[in-house]
């Protein structure tokens, strides 16, 4: 079992910057590729960004490439979201997710989830 806590969520303006943090614990963090996704009110599970075990390779959703940037600390057993230029549609509940399996933008494919942050852009 893997357990993913999510923080750093928050109400931020348009044009403004959130950094989202997932602690991991459990088994070993750098077995897993990891992924952030989210969900607005009324709409699908949607996949934001991935990054592999190592952190040498990661995938972007298009509506967030230039804008996000995910990363992973396998020291600290932590996986980062930067979020820069966020805009009133970034809005939704954030969650990170691992999955055993290699990088993936596919939600089936990942194992386990986060309980979500809440991330909020008034414009």
């Amino acid at each position: 079992q893997v357990q993913l806590v999510e923080s750093g969520g928050g109400l931020v303006q348009a044009g403004g910057s959130l950094r989202l943090s997932c602690a991991a614990s459990g088994r070993t963090f750098s077995n897993y590729a990891m992924g952030w996704f989210r969900q607005a009110p009324g709409k699908e599970r949607e996949f934001v960004a991935a990054i592999t075990w190592s952190g040498g390779m990661s995938y972007y959703a298009d509506s967030v490439k230039g804008r996000f940037t995910i990363s992973r600390d396998n020291t600290k057993n932590t996986v980062y979201l930067q979020m820069n230029s966020l805009k009133f549609e970034d809005t939704a509940v954030y969650y990170c997710a691992a999955t055993g399996l290699g990088i993936t933008t596919n939600n089936l494919m990942y194992d386990y989830w986060g309980q979500g942050t809440q991330v909020t852009v008034s414009s």
